[in-house]
């Protein structure tokens, strides 16, 4: 069954793309959650001038998510944490603290659109943000013990 996409759905396709999915799936979760609508030729003719008229619009944005993922990718991060003895973190680090120290440097992302390896001791880590469709920024996290950091500073 042919649809075209409202809407971003993982692993499936982007905003007004049409594609091929089974007529359950279609019609039991995608078009009822309005992610997306039939493809019916008068639908296709309607997403044609749609996407003619945002061309160029799709060309700023992906202009300044590239902008935006160069400013992430400069970006490297120390991140302090309280540790047990053996250098494991208590809980661990979470998008939303990297998202955080981002911010303070001066760029802004979702936590949302971050994706962190599971960090529950000290280290350095990568986390890949995800600034616009495939336009994927990479910051270097290093995590270190809160203690360490209080008696480098006190010298």
């Amino acid at each position: 069954m042919e649809i075209i996409l409202k809407q971003d759905v993982d692993n499936l396709g982007h905003k007004n793309d049409i594609v091929n999915v089974r007529p359950g799936y279609a019609n039991n979760y995608l078009i009822p959650q309005g992610k997306a609508i039939l493809a019916t030729s008068s639908a296709k003719k309607v997403l044609a001038e749609t996407i003619k008229q945002q061309a160029h619009k799709e060309a700023k944005i992906r202009q300044d998510a590239e902008a935006t993922a160069a400013k992430v990718s400069a970006v490297e991060l120390t991140i302090t944490a309280k540790v047990s003895e053996g250098n494991k973190i208590f809980g661990s680090v979470t998008s939303a603290q990297i998202a955080e120290a981002i911010a303070a440097k001066g760029v802004e992302v979702d936590k949302k659109q971050i994706s962190v390896p599971a960090i529950k001791e000290l280290g350095s880590y990568e986390a890949v943000v995800k600034v616009y469709r495939d336009i994927k920024g990479t910051v270097k996290v290093t995590v270190v013990a809160e203690n360490a950091e209080t008696e480098a500073a006190a010298e």
